[in-house]
């Protein structure tokens, strides 16, 4: 049985400026470096973002961008803060994507790596109670 998200690995080019990119932008917490030594495949260092495992190792980036994504889930009295956050880092933001109201506000980012991220203020069930809304006026 599935007990839940162990952790995520993203590969990056550069540690140090990934994990200017996790602290800066999702106060994560560092709890590990290899440094000069090496269990896995690379060097490598693990944070947490609250209970979140996040593994970063050394090594060659996604050759393209897409729409595939981790979002996080923020507050929206908290946007504009984190949406700072992200520009202040210079990373590559993306526009948002067209929402019906009731759907939550995001924000969309790449890393220097092509790995896409979402600050996203809104759950499952307010956009399916959303959704709903729509089919019944479709009917």
């Amino acid at each position: 049985m599935i007990e839940g998200l162990s952790h995520m690995t993203f590969i990056v080019r550069d540690l140090d400026r990934m994990s200017a990119i996790l602290t800066g932008i999702f106060d994560a917490r560092e709890v590990y470096a290899s440094d000069t030594e090496q269990f896995s495949l690379s060097r490598e260092k693990f944070f947490l973002i609250g209970d979140l495992w996040i593994a970063i190792m050394e090594g060659e980036p996604l050759p393209e961008r897409s729409y595939n994504h981790i979002a996080f889930k923020i507050d929206d009295a908290d946007f504009d803060r984190y949406a700072e956050r992200v520009s202040r880092l210079g990373l590559d933001m993306r526009p948002p994507r067209p929402r019906v109201e009731g759907e939550g506000r995001s924000i969309y980012f790449y890393d220097d790596d092509n790995h896409m991220f979402e600050l996203h203020a809104g759950t499952l069930a307010g956009r399916l109670v959303r959704y709903a809304k729509g089919l019944e006026r479709a009917s």
